[in-house]
């Protein structure tokens, strides 16, 4: 499973969910996370379909590259956690 993060330096909820990864990929240290600037990497946000500031963006993807899911706001830690517990093995 992989995490695509989208957020950029001007995002308030980007700010406090950042340390809040920080937290869940030190404590799963196989996820796969990756992250995009809103501002900086517009090929890249076109590939997942980004086209609105509603940030920040978590889009789940299984072992093939396929979305499960997409998050948008500031999400608890603990749902996070929930919500990589589920699908890790897909």
């Amino acid at each position: 499973m992989k995490v695509i993060k989208i957020g950029a330096v001007w995002c308030n909820g980007c700010l406090v969910m950042k340390p809040r990864w920080k937290e869940i990929e030190d404590e799963n240290s196989w996820l796969d996370t990756v992250y995009l600037d809103f501002d900086e990497d517009e090929e890249k946000l076109e590939e997942y379909n980004i086209n609105e500031a509603r940030l920040p963006i978590f889009i789940f993807l299984d072992q093939e590259g396929k979305e499960i899911t997409r998050l948008h706001g500031e999400i608890a830690k603990e749902k996070l956690v929930e919500l990589i517990n589920k699908y890790k093995n897909r």
